[in-house]
């Protein structure tokens, strides 16, 4: 089978890999791909994942037989839908229904409309009225806006000073261009967070091992919001109990709502979720796999992931057993120092020693310069170890990513610390 990912960072990555598992899989195209990814697939550089009628036209030339849609941005733009009209088998949801997460607005009143938990919102259009509505509001305060904005576009404002600033950031500065022409604000929910990544055919629907997300720059979730530093799975606070909970008031309801809604979701849903004193509530949702949630979790599949994924597209999820290691997972993000604000790219990365056995480095923002892989992005590789226990996971990771040189590397060094308090081992 000849297989197209369209995508280029440590997501896809940690896809293909797992694609190329199974014996069936002759050849993988990655479009754009990467100077790492290039290792395990064929990249194409010159088309773009946003290029949809590059792709469209590379899928039919190179006669793909399945195509995986991985980032936000061509699933929204619609994708999936360009490569089903011209006949390829595709994992991804369509436009439609990847509003759930490319329009805050849309699964806000979707969540409101259908009862699914999550925390109470007002939806703005104009500054005027958000700021006229923060004279009144309860600090803290979360500000989202609409639209996509790179997983940056959420806003935590600690006072009406810190909220009064965030909403110029957003629809007057525009920081994030037209995501922010619409803004949610919406009351600051406390509690462990949750990472849960699901299969779905629209109807059946298999939750992945859960993960644990580290956000914040900087140790001790300091510093500015990232696209994230590092994950861990399973996450401690997702407990059987949760899990049942989520199931019934979240994951299903969700599905049942997209379905009455027009827009029946298929592919891989994200549940970003707050587990409250009042119980689980959603964060938000996210149209695709997560990153770097995906680099542990698909290391802890045991079920073949084409298989998966083509049981997706054909409606037939309920007939596979999806089953998973008992192990744990650690990713460490290795960075460009800076980010995620202003950082240098170009810089030459040297691997001092192999990966051991168990550890897997998935490349994100690199590239290949006349042999060389150099830096070509803010989150630059992501290195995963699988290992019995949390605390052989995080130390085989963090003794790998040590071996990683390259100018101005960035890592944090408490990823797993909050799971490792709450009595993982």
């Amino acid at each position: 089978m000849k297989l197209l990912v369209v995508g280029g960072g440590g997501r896809e990555h940690a896809i293909i890999k797992k694609l190329r598992e199974n014996p069936d899989v002759s050849e993988i195209y990655a479009l754009p791909g990467n100077g790492g990814i290039s290792a395990d697939a064929i990249c194409i550089p010159e088309i773009g994942a946003k290029d949809l009628d590059g792709i469209v036209n590379f899928a039919r030339s190179r006669a793909i037989d399945f195509a995986v849609v991985a980032p936000d941005d061509p699933l929204a733009l619609g994708c999936v839908d360009r490569l089903h009209a011209a006949g390829i088998p595709c994992f991804g949801p369509d436009a439609k229904a990847a509003r759930i997460e490319s329009s805050k607005v849309f699964a806000k009143n979707l969540m409101r409309k259908y009862g699914i938990p999550t925390a109470d919102y007002r939806v703005f259009t104009s500054p005027e009225t958000a700021l006229e509505y923060l004279e009144t509001a309860k600090f803290p305060i979360v500000l989202k806006a609409d639209g996509l904005a790179l997983g940056k576009g959420v806003l935590i404002a600690q006072s009406p000073d810190e909220a009064r600033q965030a909403v110029r950031t957003l629809m007057q500065d525009r920081i994030f261009g037209a995501a922010g022409d619409e803004i949610v604000i919406e009351e600051f929910l406390t509690g462990p967070e949750v990472s849960v990544l699901a299969f779905t055919d629209g109807t059946a629907i298999s939750p992945m091992v859960s993960s644990m997300d580290h956000k914040r720059a900087g140790d001790g979730d300091t510093g500015l919001n990232t696209g994230g530093m590092g994950t861990v799975a399973p996450n401690p606070y997702y407990t059987p109990e949760v899990a049942k909970i989520c199931m019934d008031t979240i994951f299903l309801p969700t599905l049942d709502a997209m379905r009455k809604e027009g827009c029946p979701f298929k592919g891989c849903l994200y549940f970003g979720l707050m587990l409250t004193p009042d119980g689980p509530r959603v964060i938000e949702y996210n149209c695709r796999f997560g990153d770097p949630e995906t680099q542990v979790v698909l290391p802890l599949l045991k079920t073949d992931l084409l298989t998966i994924m083509q049981a997706v597209e054909a409606g037939t999820l309920s007939e596979i057993a999806v089953e998973w290691a008992d192990a744990c997972a650690a990713c460490v993000i290795l960075a460009s120092g800076g980010y995620p604000e202003k950082y240098e790219t170009g810089k030459p990365i040297h691997f001092t020693s192999p990966m051991p056995p168990n550890v897997t480095c998935y490349h994100a923002g690199d590239r290949d310069s006349h042999g060389q892989l150099v830096t070509s992005g803010g989150r630059v590789l992501g290195v995963t170890a699988v290992a019995p226990t949390l605390r052989e996971a995080l130390r085989d990771a963090y003794r790998a990513a040590d071996t990683v040189e390259f100018d101005g590397k960035y890592l944090r060094r408490d990823i797993g610390a909050r799971a490792l308090q709450a009595g993982m081992r």
